[in-house]
Protein backbone atom coordinates (compact mmCIF):
# COMPACT_ATOMS: atom_id res chain seq x y z
CA UNK A 1 0.00 0.00 0.00
CA UNK A 2 1.47 3.52 -0.52
CA UNK A 3 2.35 6.07 1.64
CA UNK A 4 0.41 8.52 0.67
CA UNK A 5 -2.13 9.98 2.99
CA UNK A 6 -5.86 11.46 2.22
CA UNK A 7 -4.88 14.96 2.39
CA UNK A 8 -2.32 14.49 0.05
CA UNK A 9 -4.19 12.57 -2.41
CA UNK A 10 -7.58 14.31 -2.18
CA UNK A 11 -5.43 18.06 -2.64
CA UNK A 12 -4.93 17.09 -6.46
CA UNK A 13 -7.61 16.01 -7.84
CA UNK A 14 -9.88 18.18 -9.83
CA UNK A 15 -13.19 18.54 -11.63
CA UNK A 16 -11.65 19.34 -15.29
CA UNK A 17 -13.59 18.82 -17.37
CA UNK A 18 -16.78 19.42 -15.60
CA UNK A 19 -17.95 22.15 -14.75
CA UNK A 20 -16.22 24.29 -12.75
CA UNK A 21 -17.73 27.01 -9.87
CA UNK A 22 -16.99 27.95 -6.25
CA UNK A 23 -19.50 25.84 -4.99
CA UNK A 24 -18.93 22.54 -6.60
CA UNK A 25 -16.11 20.95 -5.71
CA UNK A 26 -13.75 17.54 -6.72
CA UNK A 27 -13.71 15.81 -3.40
CA UNK A 28 -16.73 16.39 -0.37
CA UNK A 29 -17.21 14.83 2.93
CA UNK A 30 -19.44 12.30 1.27
CA UNK A 31 -16.55 10.59 0.17
CA UNK A 32 -14.26 10.74 2.95
CA UNK A 33 -17.15 9.31 5.34
CA UNK A 34 -17.96 6.81 2.91
CA UNK A 35 -14.15 6.08 2.53
CA UNK A 36 -14.33 5.59 6.08
CA UNK A 37 -17.65 3.40 6.87
CA UNK A 38 -15.98 0.85 4.21
CA UNK A 39 -12.48 1.05 5.52
CA UNK A 40 -12.85 -2.86 7.40
CA UNK A 41 -14.91 -3.60 4.31
CA UNK A 42 -11.82 -2.93 2.01
CA UNK A 43 -9.30 -4.33 3.60
CA UNK A 44 -11.25 -7.92 4.39
CA UNK A 45 -11.42 -8.14 0.07
CA UNK A 46 -9.46 -5.11 -1.86
CA UNK A 47 -9.91 -7.14 -4.75
CA UNK A 48 -13.60 -7.65 -5.08
CA UNK A 49 -14.62 -3.92 -4.88
CA UNK A 50 -16.88 -2.10 -7.13
CA UNK A 51 -17.28 1.70 -7.41
CA UNK A 52 -20.97 3.23 -8.66
CA UNK A 53 -20.95 6.71 -9.73
CA UNK A 54 -18.12 8.27 -8.21
CA UNK A 55 -18.45 12.02 -9.17
CA UNK A 56 -14.62 13.06 -9.98
CA UNK A 57 -12.48 9.70 -9.11
CA UNK A 58 -12.08 10.61 -5.28
CA UNK A 59 -14.05 7.02 -4.29
CA UNK A 60 -11.91 5.17 -6.93
CA UNK A 61 -8.39 6.73 -6.18
CA UNK A 62 -9.37 6.56 -2.40
CA UNK A 63 -9.77 3.02 -2.43
CA UNK A 64 -6.77 2.21 -4.56
CA UNK A 65 -4.69 4.60 -2.91
CA UNK A 66 -5.95 4.92 0.97
CA UNK A 67 -7.50 0.78 1.38
CA UNK A 68 -5.24 -0.61 -1.11
CA UNK A 69 -8.06 -1.97 -3.51
CA UNK A 70 -7.36 -4.00 -6.38
CA UNK A 71 -8.22 -2.79 -9.75
CA UNK A 72 -11.64 -1.85 -8.37
CA UNK A 73 -14.85 -2.33 -11.45
CA UNK A 74 -15.60 1.24 -11.93
CA UNK A 75 -19.40 3.07 -13.72
CA UNK A 76 -19.92 6.35 -13.75
CA UNK A 77 -23.15 7.16 -15.18
CA UNK A 78 -22.25 10.67 -16.37
CA UNK A 79 -19.31 11.19 -19.15
CA UNK A 80 -17.69 14.18 -17.74
CA UNK A 81 -17.33 12.22 -14.29
CA UNK A 82 -15.85 9.25 -16.17
CA UNK A 83 -13.36 12.15 -17.88
CA UNK A 84 -12.51 13.25 -14.85
CA UNK A 85 -11.56 10.20 -12.64
CA UNK A 86 -8.98 9.39 -15.68
CA UNK A 87 -7.15 12.53 -15.54
CA UNK A 88 -7.52 12.90 -11.78
CA UNK A 89 -5.70 9.24 -12.26
CA UNK A 90 -3.23 10.77 -14.37
CA UNK A 91 -2.56 13.23 -12.01
CA UNK A 92 -2.14 11.15 -9.12
CA UNK A 93 0.04 8.46 -10.85
CA UNK A 94 -3.06 5.98 -10.71
CA UNK A 95 -3.85 5.36 -14.66
CA UNK A 96 -4.56 1.90 -15.44
CA UNK A 97 -5.45 1.07 -11.71
CA UNK A 98 -9.39 0.26 -11.97
CA UNK A 99 -11.47 -0.93 -15.39
CA UNK A 100 -14.56 0.61 -16.26
CA UNK A 101 -17.53 -1.12 -16.81
CA UNK A 102 -21.25 -0.12 -17.27
CA UNK A 103 -24.43 -0.54 -14.56
CA UNK A 104 -24.78 -4.30 -14.85
CA UNK A 105 -23.82 -8.09 -13.76
CA UNK A 106 -20.26 -7.71 -14.96
CA UNK A 107 -19.51 -4.93 -12.63
CA UNK A 108 -20.14 -6.46 -9.23
CA UNK A 109 -20.13 -10.20 -9.81
CA UNK A 110 -17.92 -11.51 -6.91
CA UNK A 111 -17.93 -8.11 -5.23
CA UNK A 112 -17.93 -7.98 -1.48
CA UNK A 113 -17.60 -4.10 -1.09
CA UNK A 114 -19.83 -2.07 -3.51
CA UNK A 115 -19.34 1.99 -3.22
CA UNK A 116 -22.06 4.68 -4.62
CA UNK A 117 -23.22 7.91 -4.13
CA UNK A 118 -26.18 8.58 -3.23
CA UNK A 119 -28.30 9.10 -6.75
CA UNK A 120 -30.70 11.53 -6.75
CA UNK A 121 -34.03 9.83 -7.58
CA UNK A 122 -35.37 6.62 -6.11
CA UNK A 123 -35.62 4.77 -9.39
CA UNK A 124 -31.93 4.79 -9.94
CA UNK A 125 -31.26 3.61 -6.29
CA UNK A 126 -33.37 0.69 -6.81
CA UNK A 127 -31.57 -0.30 -9.59
CA UNK A 128 -28.43 -0.31 -8.18
CA UNK A 129 -29.90 -2.05 -5.54
CA UNK A 130 -31.42 -4.89 -7.60
CA UNK A 131 -27.73 -4.91 -9.73
CA UNK A 132 -25.92 -5.51 -6.34
CA UNK A 133 -28.73 -8.12 -4.59
CA UNK A 134 -28.73 -10.08 -8.12
CA UNK A 135 -25.21 -10.53 -9.13
CA UNK A 136 -22.63 -9.39 -6.06
CA UNK A 137 -21.35 -12.22 -3.48
CA UNK A 138 -23.42 -13.10 -0.98
CA UNK A 139 -21.22 -11.31 1.24
CA UNK A 140 -21.66 -7.95 -0.18
CA UNK A 141 -21.92 -4.72 1.57
CA UNK A 142 -23.19 -2.05 -0.23
CA UNK A 143 -21.99 2.09 1.24
CA UNK A 144 -24.42 4.22 -0.39
CA UNK A 145 -23.56 7.99 0.53
CA UNK A 146 -25.03 11.42 0.41
CA UNK A 147 -25.50 15.01 1.56
CA UNK A 148 -28.33 14.18 4.73
CA UNK A 149 -30.31 17.38 3.29
CA UNK A 150 -31.04 14.86 0.18
CA UNK A 151 -31.55 11.83 1.86
CA UNK A 152 -34.76 10.54 2.43
CA UNK A 153 -36.59 7.24 4.88
CA UNK A 154 -37.36 6.23 1.41
CA UNK A 155 -34.09 5.83 0.52
CA UNK A 156 -33.54 3.03 3.28
CA UNK A 157 -37.08 1.28 1.98
CA UNK A 158 -35.82 0.91 -0.89
CA UNK A 159 -32.88 -0.58 -0.11
CA UNK A 160 -34.82 -2.88 2.26
CA UNK A 161 -36.46 -4.35 -1.37
CA UNK A 162 -33.33 -5.65 -1.91
CA UNK A 163 -31.56 -6.61 1.13
CA UNK A 164 -32.56 -7.85 4.41
CA UNK A 165 -30.42 -5.50 6.67
CA UNK A 166 -30.50 -1.78 6.10
CA UNK A 167 -28.89 0.97 8.57
CA UNK A 168 -27.34 4.23 8.39
CA UNK A 169 -24.20 5.67 9.82
CA UNK A 170 -23.54 8.37 12.10
CA UNK A 171 -23.89 11.76 10.11
CA UNK A 172 -20.62 13.66 9.56
CA UNK A 173 -20.09 16.95 8.10
CA UNK A 174 -23.65 16.54 6.77
CA UNK A 175 -23.10 13.62 5.43
CA UNK A 176 -24.34 10.16 6.48
CA UNK A 177 -24.18 6.64 4.81
CA UNK A 178 -26.50 4.14 4.25
CA UNK A 179 -24.95 0.35 4.58
CA UNK A 180 -26.39 -3.11 3.30
CA UNK A 181 -26.07 -6.61 3.55
CA UNK A 182 -27.74 -9.57 2.92
CA UNK A 183 -29.05 -9.00 -0.49
CA UNK A 184 -32.55 -10.89 -1.17
CA UNK A 185 -31.73 -13.02 -4.64
CA UNK A 186 -34.96 -12.19 -6.47
CA UNK A 187 -33.64 -12.03 -9.74
CA UNK A 188 -32.60 -9.99 -12.02
CA UNK A 189 -33.10 -5.89 -12.65
CA UNK A 190 -36.61 -4.64 -13.45
CA UNK A 191 -35.23 -2.38 -15.60
CA UNK A 192 -36.00 -0.41 -17.79
CA UNK A 193 -39.17 0.43 -17.02
CA UNK A 194 -41.71 1.07 -20.47
CA UNK A 195 -44.69 3.54 -20.44
CA UNK A 196 -47.00 3.68 -23.33
CA UNK A 197 -48.36 7.46 -24.22
CA UNK A 198 -51.26 6.82 -26.35
CA UNK A 199 -51.90 11.12 -26.22
CA UNK A 200 -48.25 10.93 -28.42
CA UNK A 201 -48.52 7.65 -29.90
CA UNK A 202 -44.84 6.71 -28.26
CA UNK A 203 -43.80 4.24 -25.78
CA UNK A 204 -41.39 5.58 -23.35
CA UNK A 205 -38.72 3.07 -21.59
CA UNK A 206 -36.26 4.36 -18.31
CA UNK A 207 -33.28 3.41 -16.66
CA UNK A 208 -33.18 4.34 -13.19
CA UNK A 209 -31.14 7.70 -13.30
CA UNK A 210 -32.75 8.65 -16.58
CA UNK A 211 -34.41 12.16 -15.91
CA UNK A 212 -38.53 12.10 -15.55
CA UNK A 213 -38.30 7.95 -16.25
CA UNK A 214 -40.70 7.10 -18.63
CA UNK A 215 -42.72 9.40 -17.87
CA UNK A 216 -42.95 12.70 -20.03
CA UNK A 217 -41.92 15.44 -18.76
CA UNK A 218 -43.95 18.99 -18.93
CA UNK A 219 -40.92 20.61 -21.21
CA UNK A 220 -40.34 18.39 -23.40
CA UNK A 221 -44.62 17.96 -23.84
CA UNK A 222 -44.09 21.98 -24.38
CA UNK A 223 -41.33 21.02 -27.68
CA UNK A 224 -43.09 18.37 -28.60
CA UNK A 225 -46.52 20.53 -28.83
CA UNK A 226 -44.60 22.73 -31.51
CA UNK A 227 -41.99 20.87 -32.87
CA UNK A 228 -43.89 19.91 -36.15
CA UNK A 229 -42.67 23.29 -36.95
CA UNK A 230 -39.78 22.82 -36.55
CA UNK A 231 -37.30 23.32 -39.79
CA UNK A 232 -39.55 20.95 -41.66
CA UNK A 233 -37.18 20.65 -44.44
CA UNK A 234 -34.60 19.24 -42.60
CA UNK A 235 -32.32 15.77 -43.72
CA UNK A 236 -30.24 16.06 -40.38
CA UNK A 237 -31.84 16.22 -37.35
CA UNK A 238 -30.11 15.87 -33.24
CA UNK A 239 -31.64 15.43 -29.94
CA UNK A 240 -28.81 17.21 -27.83
CA UNK A 241 -28.91 15.85 -24.26
CA UNK A 242 -31.77 13.00 -25.17
CA UNK A 243 -32.97 11.74 -21.67
CA UNK A 244 -35.30 9.02 -22.56
CA UNK A 245 -34.74 9.83 -26.44
CA UNK A 246 -38.87 10.87 -26.52
CA UNK A 247 -37.99 13.88 -29.22
CA UNK A 248 -35.51 11.74 -31.18
CA UNK A 249 -38.20 9.29 -31.72
CA UNK A 250 -40.91 11.42 -31.93
CA UNK A 251 -39.00 12.88 -34.70
CA UNK A 252 -38.62 10.01 -36.49
CA UNK A 253 -41.97 8.65 -36.40
CA UNK A 254 -43.23 11.56 -37.46
CA UNK A 255 -40.66 12.43 -40.75
CA UNK A 256 -39.51 9.44 -42.09
CA UNK A 257 -36.89 10.81 -44.71
CA UNK A 258 -35.20 12.30 -41.58
CA UNK A 259 -31.67 11.26 -40.31
CA UNK A 260 -32.19 11.44 -36.56
CA UNK A 261 -29.48 11.62 -34.23
CA UNK A 262 -29.90 11.58 -30.21
CA UNK A 263 -26.62 12.02 -27.59
CA UNK A 264 -26.48 12.67 -23.76
CA UNK A 265 -23.21 12.43 -21.41
CA UNK A 266 -25.69 9.78 -19.44
CA UNK A 267 -24.72 6.34 -19.93
CA UNK A 268 -28.46 5.64 -18.67
CA UNK A 269 -30.10 7.90 -20.65
CA UNK A 270 -28.33 6.77 -24.14
CA UNK A 271 -29.55 2.88 -22.50
CA UNK A 272 -33.23 4.45 -21.96
CA UNK A 273 -33.18 6.40 -25.52
CA UNK A 274 -32.26 3.08 -27.36
CA UNK A 275 -34.95 1.42 -25.42
CA UNK A 276 -36.88 3.76 -26.55
CA UNK A 277 -36.03 3.69 -30.24
CA UNK A 278 -36.79 -0.13 -30.60
CA UNK A 279 -40.26 0.24 -28.34
CA UNK A 280 -41.30 2.12 -31.34
CA UNK A 281 -39.54 -0.32 -33.69
CA UNK A 282 -37.55 2.94 -34.76
CA UNK A 283 -33.14 1.52 -33.72
CA UNK A 284 -32.91 2.04 -37.68
CA UNK A 285 -34.16 5.65 -37.77
CA UNK A 286 -32.20 7.04 -34.35
CA UNK A 287 -28.89 6.67 -33.45
CA UNK A 288 -28.03 6.82 -30.12
CA UNK A 289 -24.75 7.97 -28.70
CA UNK A 290 -22.81 8.86 -25.62
CA UNK A 291 -20.49 11.75 -25.79
CA UNK A 292 -20.10 15.40 -24.00
CA UNK A 293 -22.12 17.68 -25.67
CA UNK A 294 -22.38 16.57 -29.55
CA UNK A 295 -18.40 16.02 -29.67
CA UNK A 296 -18.88 12.96 -31.47
CA UNK A 297 -20.66 15.16 -34.43
CA UNK A 298 -19.01 16.49 -37.10
CA UNK A 299 -19.01 20.37 -36.95
CA UNK A 300 -21.80 22.06 -39.42
CA UNK A 301 -23.72 19.14 -40.69
CA UNK A 302 -27.13 18.97 -38.81
CA UNK A 303 -30.33 20.78 -40.28
CA UNK A 304 -31.78 21.25 -36.68
CA UNK A 305 -30.96 20.34 -33.05
CA UNK A 306 -33.77 20.09 -30.10
CA UNK A 307 -32.58 20.62 -26.54
CA UNK A 308 -34.55 20.53 -23.06
CA UNK A 309 -31.43 21.22 -21.27
CA UNK A 310 -30.87 20.60 -17.53
CA UNK A 311 -29.96 23.51 -15.02
CA UNK A 312 -28.75 21.13 -12.16
CA UNK A 313 -24.97 19.93 -11.97
CA UNK A 314 -25.40 16.74 -9.61
CA UNK A 315 -27.68 18.30 -6.95
CA UNK A 316 -26.63 22.00 -7.54
CA UNK A 317 -28.53 24.42 -9.37
CA UNK A 318 -26.45 25.67 -12.20
CA UNK A 319 -28.36 27.33 -14.91
CA UNK A 320 -24.63 27.65 -16.67
CA UNK A 321 -24.51 23.83 -17.12
CA UNK A 322 -27.28 24.39 -20.64
CA UNK A 323 -24.11 26.55 -21.91
CA UNK A 324 -21.98 23.74 -22.76
CA UNK A 325 -25.38 22.07 -25.01
CA UNK A 326 -25.53 25.93 -26.74
CA UNK A 327 -21.86 25.52 -27.67
CA UNK A 328 -22.37 22.02 -28.75
CA UNK A 329 -25.46 23.05 -31.02
CA UNK A 330 -23.25 26.32 -32.49
CA UNK A 331 -20.74 23.75 -33.49
CA UNK A 332 -22.72 20.95 -35.18
CA UNK A 333 -25.31 23.38 -36.96
CA UNK A 334 -25.24 24.34 -40.40
CA UNK A 335 -25.01 27.94 -40.96
CA UNK A 336 -28.92 28.90 -41.32
CA UNK A 337 -29.64 25.86 -39.24
CA UNK A 338 -31.82 26.05 -36.20
CA UNK A 339 -31.75 25.06 -32.48
CA UNK A 340 -35.14 24.56 -30.72
CA UNK A 341 -35.06 24.85 -27.17
CA UNK A 342 -37.27 24.54 -24.22
CA UNK A 343 -36.34 26.15 -20.53
CA UNK A 344 -37.99 27.34 -17.84
CA UNK A 345 -39.49 31.03 -18.56
CA UNK A 346 -37.52 32.55 -15.44
CA UNK A 347 -33.87 31.64 -16.83
CA UNK A 348 -31.69 33.77 -19.04
CA UNK A 349 -31.45 31.60 -21.52
CA UNK A 350 -32.80 33.60 -24.94
CA UNK A 351 -29.63 35.75 -24.15
CA UNK A 352 -27.24 33.36 -24.19
CA UNK A 353 -28.18 31.62 -26.49
CA UNK A 354 -28.27 34.86 -28.92
CA UNK A 355 -24.60 35.09 -27.73
CA UNK A 356 -23.97 31.65 -28.39
CA UNK A 357 -25.53 30.29 -31.18
CA UNK A 358 -27.60 33.18 -33.13
CA UNK A 359 -30.52 35.47 -33.47
CA UNK A 360 -33.36 34.11 -31.18
CA UNK A 361 -36.58 34.35 -31.26
CA UNK A 362 -39.66 33.23 -29.12
CA UNK A 363 -41.83 30.35 -30.19
CA UNK A 364 -44.24 30.21 -27.73
CA UNK A 365 -44.30 31.44 -23.72
CA UNK A 366 -46.30 30.16 -20.61
CA UNK A 367 -45.50 31.35 -17.20
CA UNK A 368 -43.57 27.72 -16.81
CA UNK A 369 -42.06 26.94 -19.83
CA UNK A 370 -40.21 28.93 -22.89
CA UNK A 371 -39.85 27.34 -26.50
CA UNK A 372 -37.00 29.49 -28.44
CA UNK A 373 -35.40 29.01 -31.97
CA UNK A 374 -32.49 29.74 -32.84
CA UNK A 375 -30.84 30.45 -36.38
CA UNK A 376 -26.55 29.59 -36.48
CA UNK A 377 -24.99 32.57 -37.94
Amino acid sequence: MTSIDAPDLFAQLRREPDVEAPELVAVDATDRLLLDEAADSLAAGPDAVAVVDDSHGALTLGAVVLHGAVSPRVTTDLLLGELALAANAERTGQAGTYRLLPLGPELVRGATTVLAKAPKGLDALRQLAEVVAADADPDVTLFVGGRVKHMTRAMNDVLAESFTEVRASLGRQKSRVLVARGPRADGASSFPHCREHTELGLTVCAHGAAFAGPKVDRGTQALLAVLAGAVPDAATALDLGCGTGVLATALAAARPGLRVLAVDQSAAAVASAQATAAANGLTDRVTVVRDDAGSSIPEGTVDLVVCNPPFHAGVAVDETVAHRLFEGAARVLRPGGEMWCVFNSHLPHRQALTRIVGPTRQVTRNPTFTVTASTRR
